[in-house]
């Protein structure tokens, strides 16, 4: 069994030169040339510049934070005005926040379909060293971290598939090379979530078959399986969302960590199937870095800025079964940006080098995954949903149940993943309001519970259409 599980965007598999170093031979204005695929090094800095661009902190890191406080985990006390909009779902196609995330997911997709496209057509006669082996874990690769970024965006910017099973407007689909994140010189009206999903699927299926088991720092077979799971998951398709599951863990690859050690910078652990990490050294991506994000929000000072702590509902779900470690580990109190006194999480450590990672997938998420849709389900793919939740709460120190339903499940969910990005989505797909005791403006449906699409987009692109709402 490997021990490293974890993405690190400016390793390669051959080489051991810098991301930017590569980014420099690889310049934007030059990537769809043939020069850049004349070399396996060149390739392989395609395929790295993808997963540097993964690290921009509108990604992997202002998504995962905005999840948090737009639903009930985070009472967020931050000062950012677009952060502000987007807490109290009042969010402009002018908000700078989304702005990037549209742009920048769309810069990343650009980046894969380069490789996508244009890798197919290169010889391995013409670049030294190059391999149809390699040829295929590449574009595979790029494949992953495409449908991660479409997942992404359709998630934020379209009512999920429970709003009108599907039907309901997504994002646009390119599958062409561009230049940046600008889309609107195609001129396309979005692809519905369900065409969108499939889209997701079928990219992650062909990583799937394709990706190494065990490809050292990158993507491989097991992280487009756990995606796919969480794609069915949100889907309501069940059964296949336990056998991805369940896939994942039954592999061998990863394990359940015997404790929460992998948090305190620990990309080594077993526990990690798809990681973000940051280093030190990795500089701001374009816009700030998801290490940026991760820990000037949710550190207190004077670390962080304190913007983003416990709300006091998530305490009070803590509180009720005392020593649960996940509270009493994986917390600290201290005062909030607006001198508060409250908790906050210790996921995100490493504020000496400002580089804790951003944690996309790891093998809990496979077992909560696979209790709820067994128990929706009726099935017992791989085990009891009654045993996988009793797992976990072994490792929280937590005394075993007797029986569970869906809010046990879904209770554990949100005690294990909190701070890591999932709160909202589960709450909409659950038809569940996103704020306790809140109105109308957090209710599922409600027009400001996703982004509006971006005010350059629609000014630039007449086929585009709005999302419901006043922007």
């Amino acid at each position: 069994m490997k021990t490293i599980k974890t993405i690190i965007a400016f390793l390669a598999i051959v080489f051991t030169i810098s991301c930017e170093d590569r980014l420099e031979v690889v310049p934007e204005d030059n990537v769809a040339s043939s020069t850049v695929f004349s070399s396996l090094e060149t390739i392989n800095g395609l395929v790295v510049g993808i997963y540097s661009k993964n690290q921009s902190g509108d990604l992997n890191g202002n998504p995962q934070l905005i999840s948090e406080f737009m639903s009930d985990n985070v009472n967020f006390v931050g000062s950012f005005p677009s952060l502000q909009e987007i807490d109290q779902y009042e969010t402009l196609a002018t908000n700078v926040t989304i702005d990037n995330t549209w742009f920048d997911g769309y810069e990343l997709i650009a980046a894969a379909n380069n490789v996508i496209q244009n890798l197919p057509d290169v010889s391995t006669e013409d670049v030294t060293g190059l391999t149809e082996d390699m040829k295929t874990t590449f574009i595979a690769e790029a494949k992953f971290l495409r449908a991660l970024t479409y997942f992404q965006l359709v998630n934020l910017f379209a009512q999920p598939f429970q709003f009108s099973a599907g039907t309901n407007l997504g994002v646009p689909i390119v599958t062409a090379f561009f230049e940046g994140g600008d889309i609107s010189e195609f001129q396309l009206e979005r692809s519905t979530v369900n065409e969108v999903h499939t889209f997701i699927e079928q990219d992650l299926l062909d990583a799937a078959a394709a990706l190494p088991e065990d490809n050292g720092t990158r993507a491989e077979a097991g992280s487009a399986r756990a995606l796919l799971a969480r794609l069915y998951l949100y889907r309501e398709q069940w059964a296949q969302a336990a056998d991805l599951a369940n896939q994942v863990i039954s592999s061998g690859e990863y394990t359940l960590a015997s404790d929460y050690d992998f948090y305190d910078d620990n990309p080594n652990s077993s526990e990690h199937i798809f990681v973000t990490i940051n280093t030190p050294t990795d500089g701001p991506q374009e816009a700030a870095g998801s290490d940026e994000v991760y820990v000037n929000f949710f550190n207190p000072a004077p670390g962080g800025r304190g913007d983003a702590p416990f709300s006091q509902n998530l305490i009070d779900a803590f509180a009720a079964e005392a020593g649960d470690r996940r509270f009493d580990e994986l917390s600290q109190a201290a005062s909030d940006a607006g001198g508060n006194n409250t908790f906050f999480t210790t996921k995100y450590p490493d504020i000496v080098n400002n580089a804790s990672d951003g944690m996309v997938l790891r093998i809990t998420e496979m077992y909560l995954i696979r209790a709820e849709a067994n128990l929706r389900n009726g099935s017992s793919v791989g085990d009891s949903p009654l045993n996988d939740i009793n797992l976990l709460r072994n490792r929280a120190g937590l005394a075993n149940l007797g029986s569970v339903d869906l809010a046990a499940i879904s209770l554990e969910r949100r005690k294990e993943l909190c701070f890591e990005g999932h709160r909202r989505m589960d709450l909409l797909r659950n038809n569940l309001n996103l704020r306790p005791g809140g109105g109308p403006e957090s209710a599922p449906g409600a027009d400001k519970v996703i982004f509006p699409i971006v005010d350059d987009e629609i000014n630039n692109n007449p086929n585009i259409t709005q999302n419901p709402g006043n922007f």
